[in-house]
């Protein structure tokens, strides 16, 4: 399925959020230029329901995320989450809905069998930054940049803190966080929230290069290998040798470890089965 994605300005009748398949791999992009690509009620919505049909389509293996305009994304929509002050609550409900259909979307993303890749051509702030550091892997342009800026606004980005404090260290994540200031893509790198860095406006076909190079293994290999990761790391240290043992074990017996294994062994491309 191809959604084109024309260089003009974007129309109210264009979706928010495109889709294009490309030879085993998904590239959304988020299609809210003006809106910075904020994360809206109905960004969210579809994210989560592309994400969900990604997830059951095995012809997929390896997913895209990328963005159009000035703003990889800004994050939540203050507009949105500010109109519902007005409720008789403040908000409050609407505040618990919002934070908890954002948590879900990023743990989907975490769960999906396929790995997921950011190619980052701009700003990721706040929930935006969260999305980048929640995705598997990131490709970033060197001009980007990344923060949790809720802090500039009295809003501590506590939920992008989870994603964050997985992929930086300690007292980097907390500089971040405490001062609102943005790093750089350089410094990003630095500090593992990205992968590769690329020139701008290469970042897009380098995370399609990186996502070809996954799509070429094994599915089912790339699942297992994925989820066992994500575990492994709640895990204390004999624990998770013993998990991944187990996982090794299973991984062994699959038939296309055994199709891998050969083929390296006769010399010759192996011959996957997704089994």
């Amino acid at each position: 399925m191809t959604t084109p994605m024309p260089a003009a300005a974007v129309s109210q009748a264009e979706p928010i959020l495109l889709r294009e398949d490309l030879s085993g791999i998904a590239i959304l992009t988020l299609n809210r230029p003006k809106a910075r690509n904020t994360l809206s009620d109905a960004m969210l919505a579809a994210l989560s329901e592309a994400f969900g049909l990604i997830a059951r389509d095995r012809s997929i293996r390896a997913v895209v995320l990328a963005a159009k305009g000035p703003a990889f994304c800004a994050g939540h929509d203050l507009k949105e989450m500010t109109a519902h002050r007005s409720d008789s609550d403040r908000g409050r409900a609407y505040f618990v809905d919002l934070f908890t259909r954002c948590a879900t979307l990023m743990q989907a993303i975490v769960h999906l069998p396929q790995p997921v890749i950011a190619a980052v051509h701009a700003t990721a702030t706040a929930a935006g930054c969260q999305l980048v550091a929640t995705c598997d892997l990131a490709v970033a342009a060197r001009t980007a940049s990344f923060g949790t800026t809720g802090i500039n606004v009295g809003l501590f980005c506590s939920t992008p803190m989870v994603a964050l404090s997985r992929n930086v260290g300690r007292k980097q994540a907390l500089e971040i966080l405490l001062t609102g200031d943005m790093i750089s893509a350089d410094d990003a790198f630095r500090m593992g929230l990205v992968n590769r860095l690329s020139e701008p406006g290469a970042e897009y076909d380098a995370a399609v290069e990186m996502a070809r190079k996954i799509a070429a293994k094994s599915a089912p290999v790339i699942k297992v290998g994925k989820e066992a990761f994500y575990r492994q790391l709640e895990m204390g240290l004999a624990e998770a040798y013993r998990y991944a043992g187990e996982v090794m074990v299973e991984n062994m017996l699959a038939r296309d470890a055994e199709e891998g294994i050969a083929a390296f062994v006769e010399k010759r491309p192996p011959r996957w089965e997704d089994q």
